[in-house]
């Protein structure tokens, strides 16, 4: 069941790392070409946070056979995870751990 406070908020964005355009679907929480994220939600959707950092994968993990992106935000310093997507790079998801 999904969560109470999660909005669906489908959105196009132009990455502010990589200047890649990316079209949102409503999940959309990062950009599927480098993998960094902003810091503007505090739940998903809302876009309540006032941060607006930039969130640098900095490591990924791996649960129930599904992928995850850990991110910490470059302003606050504040962590957090998200799921892959089917459309994510995946050889840079890979490469996450080696490079920092």
């Amino acid at each position: 069941m999904p969560s109470l406070k999660f909005k669906k908020k489908k959105e196009n964005f132009v990455c502010e790392n990589c200047s890649e355009k990316v079209s949102g679907d409503g999940y959309t929480n990062h950009c599927p070409h480098c993998l960094w994220s902003k810091h503007v939600d505090i739940f998903p959707g809302d876009r309540a946070e006032n941060c607006d950092g930039l969130m640098e994968p900095i490591d990924k993990e791996k649960g129930r056979g599904k992928w995850s992106i850990i991110y910490q935000c470059l302003g606050c310093g504040v962590k957090r995870k998200n799921k892959i997507a089917k459309e994510d790079n995946f050889d840079r998801l890979i490469k996450i751990k080696e490079n920092n």
